[in-house]
């Protein structure tokens, strides 16, 4: 049983020390752990050259017959963390919020996930088993859910690339100093349980793995999100009056005779849950008919780009 902590804030840190306080909970249920903080590797940012996506299509469609992987992975550390990540049969991952969001530390580590995408490894073979990791969330901020609004629902849309099936979250409110959470007993009590439940969900069969977390936490039933948007339709055609911002679960909003509001899945609601393999592959059918629209109006769009590339505007001095 392999559980790594995952850091992106800064050492000894509120989010340093709740990690840490939930893998020695892991480790007194039995658990092998590893920390790492991100502060201590070279991650580069990925630079958007889509030779993940396409060589994966090509792969897919039979026209290539091997995959490159990221075309950084031999300029930084990225790598070296992904072998031993994509091991694991848990993570617990702790940031800061900064501006409702995860800081910046994390969202450049997390974006380059998509060049190690699982299903699709374990489809060509260069991932011998699915370790059907599970994930814990942590998001440590200053001040109250109002400014952290955004926080764990970005580190929950980090994790479909990797399969990794969220079971636990927590929000570690009022925390503006280094070490604030110490004086937070209760917060501390929470990470604890967030470790055990990482080894509860580790030693379920993988099909009867539930949410471990608050129940109440979130609108959507599927991962508890608190992010519901009005639905718009998809590429192929399906449309929900409302959709969950995070794993794209569709249904309606409806209100109960206390008069809360509840957000009820449709019948096909799941049919989009990013948590599935099979869902994600629908989006790479619409990545790959995207392209294939666009190689066959290239000659126009290229033709339109000479005035864009002509163009200039004043600029900040290196």
């Amino acid at each position: 049983m392999k559980i790594m902590g995952i850091v992106a804030g800064r050492h000894n840190g509120n989010s340093e020390i709740l990690v840490k306080e939930a893998l020695n909970a892991a480790k007194e249920k039995g658990a092998e752990v590893t920390l790492i903080n991100l502060f201590d590797y070279n991650i580069l940012p990925c630079t958007g050259c889509e030779s993940c996506t396409m060589r994966m299509g090509d792969v897919g469609m039979g026209k290539a017959d091997h995959y490159d992987g990221c075309v950084l992975k031999n300029k930084d550390d990225m790598d070296k963390i992904m072998q031993v990540m994509q091991k694991q049969n848990g993570i617990i991952v702790g940031v800061p919020t900064y501006d409702l969001m995860p800081s910046s530390l994390y969202t450049r580590f997390a974006q380059r996930f998509l060049a190690y995408e699982l299903s699709f490894q374990l489809k060509v073979g260069l991932v011998k088993e699915d370790p059907h990791c599970v994930a814990g969330l942590i998001a440590v901020g200053g001040s109250c859910h109002d400014w952290q609004t955004l926080s764990l629902e970005s580190l929950a849309a980090t994790m479909f690339t990797q399969s990794i099936r969220v079971v636990d979250e927590m929000m570690s409110t009022r925390n503006g100093r280094p070490g604030n959470v110490l004086l937070r007993d209760d917060q501390l009590e929470r990470a604890h349980q967030l470790g055990e439940n990482i080894v509860q969900a580790i030693n379920t069969p993988v099909e009867e793995r539930s949410w471990l977390g608050d129940p109440d936490m979130g609108l959507c039933p599927n991962c508890h999100s608190s992010l519901i948007y009005p639905g718009e339709k998809h590429w192929d055609g399906v449309q929900f009056p409302f959709e969950c911002a995070v794993c794209g679960a569709g249904g309606d909003l409806v209100r109960d005779e206390q008069g809360k509001v509840h957000f009820v899945l449709a019948k096909n609601g799941l049919c989009r849950d990013r948590n599935k393999n099979e869902s994600r592959e629908l989006h790479l059918n619409e990545i790959v008919e995207t392209k294939m629209d666009f190689f066959a109006h290239q000659k126009e769009a290229m033709a339109k780009m000479k005035k864009y590339r002509e163009m200039r505007f004043p600029t900040v001095e290196k």
